[in-house]
């Protein structure tokens, strides 16, 4: 089989980008979606697979809650604003090669709480 001409191929997401649309659709919504009702709101060239994966992944991650319904899972936004947030700051760094580099300019970054309360969490978590 010949490879494909490059101009052919779509372009690829960036790292997140399903997920983060996706979360942006359940957020909006009043209520849980299937992984079908799901795809209908996102733009269109997504394969349902694609949507269910990245479903259960955020499930997996506890950034979505889901309940049977009938064969298929009903998905929601757990509206816990802080998991969505760390998830995010998480796929922004997985994106970035210089994991050294982006964490040493996000520390540098921060006021001087921020930084103790980062320090704080750091001796909690190795303890």
């Amino acid at each position: 089989m010949a490879p494909s001409d490059p101009a052919d191929r779509k372009p690829r997401r960036k790292p997140g980008g399903l997920a983060a649309a996706i979360l942006d659709v359940l957020g909006d919504s009043a209520e849980a979606l299937t992984p079908g009702e799901v795809l209908d709101l996102l733009p269109p060239g997504l394969s349902y697979s694609a949507v269910v994966t990245t479903l259960t992944r955020l499930y997996e991650k506890e950034v979505v809650t889901r309940e049977r319904s009938g064969r298929a899972y009903r998905y929601r936004s757990t509206g816990d604003q802080t998991a969505l947030v760390a998830w995010r700051m998480g796929r922004i760094l997985e994106a970035e090669a210089d994991h050294a580099s982006v964490l040493t300019r996000f520390v540098s970054s921060l006021n001087e709480q921020d930084e103790q309360l980062l320090r704080d969490l750091l001796n909690k978590h190795t303890d």
